[in-house]
């Protein structure tokens, strides 16, 4: 690997935190309040049911693939119009769905290489997701946060490592992405210009198919910290 990394985009969901308990309790909150408040929704549209629902609705809107956010909002409005509801609680609901989303266990290597990496290079997330720094309690960490959702566009789509990119001031080849996934993050990341570490927690082998392997094929973010401060002496 030749020059010297001057930034770092980071993935956030399975990178940081395993994202599927945060999801599976956010939707047990939503049902819960269903019960609570509405009953009747709540009866015909289950857990299972409303995973369903979501998910159709994600197929039929290929133009929101960038939106996690409104096609949770669309299957909310759309169970309670199935209902008879013309009015949705689509506040509420929000509320208890993303504050139980964003109260994630963060991995135990995560804060402290997160930390020591951010003392020393300007951090940008990169995300699909819609977690929170702010409620995570980690934005002090991180000089940007990018999303699908602002940008208009996912990974492994270029115009969203380039927006990273443009915020942190300096050149594709000089921007270090991390993330646990090998098309979203790895393939993505190499075929936009930047420079890339797999987050490969399960030690996996990469996916010939993917064609260039990771600069970086590393087990968690201690593992990145220590790569970064040994090839960027202080």
């Amino acid at each position: 690997m030749e020059g010297g990394i001057r930034a770092v985009t980071l993935d956030l969901d399975d990178t940081l935190w395993p994202v599927l308990p945060a999801l599976e309790r956010a939707d047990q909150d939503v049902d819960a309040w269903l019960r609570e408040h509405h009953p009747a929704v709540a009866a015909a549209w289950p857990i299972a049911a409303m995973r369903e629902l979501r998910a159709r609705i994600a197929a039929e809107r290929l133009d929101l693939a960038h939106d996690f956010t409104t096609q949770r909002h669309l299957t909310m409005r759309y169970a309670f119009a199935a209902c008879g509801l013309d009015e949705a609680p689509v506040e509420a609901l929000w509320e208890v769905y993303f504050s139980a989303r964003n109260r994630v266990e963060l991995y135990l290597d995560s804060l402290p290489a997160l930390r020591r990496i951010a003392a020393r290079w300007p951090v940008a997330s990169l995300t699909n997701g819609n977690a929170d720094l702010e409620r995570v309690g980690i934005a002090a960490h991180f000089r940007h946060h990018v999303s699908a959702r602002e940008v208009g566009v996912p990974k492994p789509q270029p115009q969203i490592f380039h927006a990273a990119v443009t915020q942190l001031g300096v050149a594709p080849h000089e921007v270090l992405h991390v993330g646990d996934d090998p098309v979203l993050d790895v393939a993505g990341a190499r075929d936009a210009g930047l420079r890339t570490a797999w987050i490969n927690r399960r030690g996996d082998p990469w996916p010939a198919e993917l064609g260039e392997p990771p600069e970086l094929d590393l087990p968690d973010m201690a593992a990145l910290a220590d790569w970064l401060e040994a090839q960027h002496p202080a």
